[in-house]
């Protein structure tokens, strides 16, 4: 088996098209997150160590009472990724507060074993009072909306706070805990591609509350766990819940994600002139005759998905009794013990497959090369790039990406583990995209399976959509900084960047 001749990276004139057209794109991006913000007044503040986000159309006014909203995330959630609705409700003349629950966002705070629900319950309740507090607040007009285990959360206070004027419930994990009627006016909304269990949990709760109050259960059509959050029936639907509105400003839930989508854009097209300047043209061939088999052959097809197959697998298991899954970052101490052991026992087994299972690689033998200093700039230059790539439009469009108190610490362990996974990928690789694309892939499915017979938990379920477009993205990252001519192991450092740092600041401090 052999390798396609390398193909050539585009030509300056190209770089400098693509430079300008990610310049474009990124200011269109900032343009729409910008307009987000229109008529809009935003304040944030920290009480009792709980970060808050207050929303309101317009500048705060005493001698006007309006109904406010506190909106609670769910697991691995955050203020940011509530305030799509915060901005709806706020148009519509409530006064909307986001809040971050300990061990997520800007909340530095530990959450403690599993959900924690007294802990969900005192941050809560600090959010309830503070907005009640406020002097265009009306008390006795509070509403509460919830997303997974916000919605168990606010559902919870609901029943033991029933001056609590009216509850939404997004995707509620389980209704048991909800006595017959109470809260008497909640609405349940779930998304018709959720897991079973949440239309479950929503019918059930419906049928408690079916003599007394109102409890409807809204189904919105064609979204999942976290895409319910951006629909517009879900947003159309709470609106209609309020206590009371005012205006017929229409949702507009995809603002963020649009801006932030752009951004996206604008750094995947602004790789190629970045690469371009730093790294070079690949160095020219000798000659149609410089051709020759490389040193280091390739494993042959069945035998790189073979040793994937078993590292992944193995590393599924072995994750589970890793020290790393004792590290105080749900679901990413798992992730990071197993692509730990996968990148680990890739490599090993790269190196000591027997001869029988590879094929000569064949390369074009290359003239010159990078000096070290120009190498090690580009390789700084690239890797704080990636990290902006990711951070900024999740942090700005999705949700909170900035390192808080443990994470700083976190931070390297986990994009170290993601860097030998990535290694093992490229050596397996051998330069090839498909080759890559099915690492990752079957990394993927492992992942997968490995909730399935319960190696791993639950939630992976929920975040390996997530996991999976940022493997994409490396392949595609990847691919450019090979036809650079760069070194295989600045493609893995880029992409632990790239695939770490959501890992780390997202998932919730345990």
């Amino acid at each position: 088996m052999s390798a396609a001749p390398p193909r050539h990276p585009p030509s300056p004139r190209i770089a400098v098209l693509l430079a300008v057209l990610a310049t474009v794109t990124a200011a269109l991006g900032a343009t729409v997150l910008v307009r987000a913000d229109a008529g809009l007044t935003v304040r944030q503040v920290t009480v009792d160590g709980v970060p808050m986000t207050e929303v309101r159309a317009g500048p705060p006014n005493p001698d006007v009472r309006r109904p406010g909203v506190v909106i609670a995330h769910g697991f691995a959630g955050s203020a940011r990724l509530m305030r799509p609705i915060a901005d709806t409700v706020a148009r519509r003349g409530a006064v909307a507060l986001v809040f971050d629950f300990a061990g997520h966002g800007a909340n530095p705070a530990r959450l403690g074993t599993g959900t924690s629900p007294p802990t969900l319950a005192a941050d809560l309740d600090v959010a309830v009072a503070f907005l009640r507090s406020q002097p265009d607040v009306d008390p006795a007009q509070i509403m509460l909306v919830g997303h997974s285990m916000g919605a168990g959360a606010v559902t919870r206070y609901a029943v033991e706070h029933p001056e609590i004027a009216r509850t939404v419930a997004i995707s509620l994990p389980e209704a048991g805990e909800l006595p017959p009627g109470r809260p008497t006016e909640l609405l349940l909304i779930v998304g018709g591609a959720e897991f079973p269990g949440f239309r479950r949990a929503a019918d059930d709760a419906a049928r408690r509350g079916a003599t007394v109050g109102r409890r409807p259960a809204v189904v919105v059509p064609g979204v999942e766990h976290i895409s319910v959050l951006f629909a517009p029936r879900t947003h159309e639907e709470i609106v209609r819940w309020l206590p009371s509105a005012d205006g017929n400003a229409s949702p507009r839930p995809l603002a963020r994600l649009a801006g932030a989508a752009l951004l996206l854009v604008a750094f995947a097209v602004g790789l190629v002139p970045l690469a371009a300047l730093l790294l070079g043209r690949r160095p020219a061939r000798t000659s149609a005759a410089g051709r020759r088999a490389a040193g280091e052959p390739a494993l042959r097809g069945p035998a790189l998905l073979g040793l994937v197959i078993v590292a992944s697998g193995v590393a599924a298991a072995v994750a589970t009794v890793l020290p790393t899954s004792r590290l105080p970052l749900a679901v990413g101490g798992y992730v990071t013990g197993f692509l730990l052991v996968t990148g680990l026992l890739t490599i090993v087994g790269h190196r000591w497959l027997p001869a029988v299972t590879r094929a000569p690689e064949v390369i074009d033998e290359q003239v010159g090369s990078r000096t070290p200093i120009r190498t090690t700039v580009g390789a700084s230059v690239l890797t704080a790039y990636a990290i902006l790539a990711v951070a900024l439009p999740i942090h700005l469009g999705l949700t909170w990406a900035r390192p808080v108190g443990a994470r700083w610490w976190l931070l390297p362990l986990v994009v170290g583990a993601c860097l030998v996974f990535l290694l093992g990928v490229e050596l397996v690789a051998a330069g090839r995209t498909w080759r890559r694309l099915l690492a990752v892939a079957v990394t993927v499915v492992a992942l997968c399976a490995a909730v399935v017979v319960g190696l791993a938990p639950g939630f992976v379920l929920l975040v390996v959509p997530l996991f999976a477009v940022l493997l994409g993205w490396h392949v595609l990252w990847a691919a450019v900084l090979r036809r650079y001519g760069s070194p295989r192991w600045l493609p893995a450092l880029v992409g632990a960047a790239l695939l770490g740092w959501p890992i780390a600041t997202t998932l919730p401090l345990t």
